[in-house]
């Protein structure tokens, strides 16, 4: 006998108006602009935050998808804004979590149907499925109703889950699963083995010999034994010999297996096509969590951000580069937090500093807050007011490739210019370290006409370099500069401050903990 048909349409049911749990417009394709292999998405590391979110997940394809998605609809963002807070309720979020597992365990029963050998075997796993379900959706149901629920996206599901779970329909196919399960629970029938003949038949009120030895061997018993057994884990199919006995079962048993029969085909598409939809868009959210509750029980800071596509004044305070602070709270060590602002005139971030103190993080955490926002996911921080730009565009250092034609210098001007000509006003631009392979005349040169095309582009930005001159570009630049610790310049504090640049008093504080100022050396090579 062929494994039931797989349908996600429901038998019949009246449906109430849900349409997803990602969107409040109904839409046959995710929304938003993918992102999808575009340069930016590995300059600032999302790359590994997406695929340590999306992970080993069933449904790690939807989840990534999700994730390259940017949109700049703010009723969007604060749709799925609303989801995240109602998932704040642990109670929930448990049933929720739950709910997710069994209907995966749901697809595993009836995705493995065809690998068995046994139609009664596959019937059987059937059954099994439609009970997990319909106890996953009775239970789901009943906390969705006892909880208080604010999002639009989890309430339109709870009115059609509740509609759902006391329709005609689902009692019926509830009803007719607990007739099947205790009609094959009162099946029962002995095994003779003879040689190599099997014989199989009813179970006629026969002695139990395994229960008379146990009870024979129990007075020995002394203490619970190690059990030396080797477990494999094995697909739980059955062997031909046991498909074969299982067979003859249901000859002996006619009325039972062909009520199990005739359940498969009554029921073939009990999955309801609206409750999977949810379950594997629930996914997205659960994954997201999943990912920053480490971080979040560090003591870290998570918000959801103001959001606007028409003013460029935006903020973050107590924010971090979450691939880094993922990384880092693994180990268990300390996450440094920094602020930012853009107001009025105020369009670029210039960042400048001693090496290794914390700028290129600052550039990351700048465009990773900006996609995540794009996203709808609560952003790194504790308070956050960001611009819904139509793309990020970036250029971080890249290793010199020897098969160009091309030097490095003119590689960096082609990339920049691709990205300048591409950005519009309503764009993200961050330039890291560009020029670092010219003379600092060149790069202060070629960085003020970068920042020029920035500004009268009306571009909001970061850009950080080693030419502190460039932080005094005017009104519509601000300076910022990681910091090193007071009194010794050579430890990094990774804090970036707004204020104004100081290369120089950096490199003095160094030459004069090492005695290697002019007035020192001097003095020394005089003596």
């Amino acid at each position: 006998m062929a494994a039931p048909a797989q349908r996600t349409e429901p038998t019949s049911c009246a449906r109430p108006a849900y349409m997803s749990l990602l969107s409040a417009a109904p839409s046959a394709e995710l929304p938003g602009t993918d992102t999808a292999g575009q340069d930016f998405v590995a300059d600032v590391n999302l790359d590994q935050v997406i695929a340590a979110i999306a992970g080993g997940r069933e449904q790690r394809e939807l989840i990534t998808q999700v994730l390259h998605r940017q949109v700049r609809d703010v009723g969007t963002l604060q749709y799925r804004h609303e989801v995240f807070r109602d998932l704040a309720d642990p109670v929930l979020l448990d049933a929720l979590e739950r709910f997710g597992g069994h209907m995966r365990d749901v697809r595993v029963h009836v995705g493995g149907l065809a690998r068995m050998r046994s139609a009664e075997q596959q019937q059987g796993w059937f059954l099994d499925a439609a009970a997990i379900y319909c106890d996953a959706v009775r239970a789901l149901a009943t906390t969705l109703s006892a909880r208080p629920v604010g999002s639009r996206g989890l309430r339109a599901f709870r009115d059609y889950l509740t509609e759902y779970a006391g329709s005609p329909a689902f009692d019926r196919l509830a009803a007719d699963t607990a007739a099947r399960k205790a009609d094959l629970s009162g099946v029962s029938y002995l095994v003779r083995i003879r040689g190599g003949r099997v014989e199989v038949r009813r179970y006629d009120g026969e002695p139990d010999y395994s229960a008379e030895i146990e009870a024979t061997f129990a007075r020995f018993a002394q203490a619970e034994a190690k059990d030396y057994r080797v477990r494999y884990r094995t697909w739980p199919g059955m062997t031909g010999v046991g498909a074969q006995i299982v067979s003859l079962v249901a000859r002996l048993f006619p009325a039972e297996f062909g009520a199990l029969t005739e359940f498969c085909r009554t029921h073939a598409g009990f999955v309801d096509a609206a409750i999977d939809q949810f379950d594997r868009e629930l996914q997205f959210y659960l994954a997201y969590l999943d990912y920053t509750r480490p971080m979040q029980g560090s003591g870290l800071a998570f918000c959801y951000p103001e959001l606007s596509a028409a003013t460029k004044d935006i903020f973050a305070r107590d924010t971090f580069d979450i691939a880094l602070a993922a990384r880092l709270t693994a180990s268990h060590s300390p996450v440094v937090t920094n602020d930012f602002q853009l107001t009025g005139p105020e369009r670029v971030i210039v960042v400048s500093g001693p090496n290794q103190g914390g700028k290129t993080t600052f550039a990351r955490t700048f465009g990773q807050l900006h996609h995540l926002a794009a996203v709808g996911c609560p952003v790194p921080g504790s308070a956050a007011r960001l611009f819904l730009c139509d793309q990020i565009l970036t250029h971080f250092e890249r290793e010199e490739d020897i098969g160009r034609q091309t030097g490095k210098l003119e590689d960096d001007l082609l990339r920049i210019q691709r990205a300048l000509l591409t950005a519009t006003p309503a764009s993200i631009v961050i330039m890291n370290e560009i020029f670092a392979s010219t003379t600092l005349s060149d790069a202060r040169f070629l960085g003020g006409r970068v920042l020029t095309k920035i500004v009268e582009s009306d571009i909001v930005g970061v850009y950080v370099t080693f030419v502190d001159e460039l932080a005094a570009f005017g009104p519509s630049v601000v300076s910022m500069a990681s910091t090193v610790v007071p009194g010794n310049p050579a430890e990094r504090t990774y804090k970036v401050v707004r204020r104004p640049a100081d290369g120089l008093a950096y490199a003095l504080a160094i030459a004069d903990k090492h005695r290697v100022t002019y007035q020192q050396l001097t003095r020394r090579l005089s003596s």
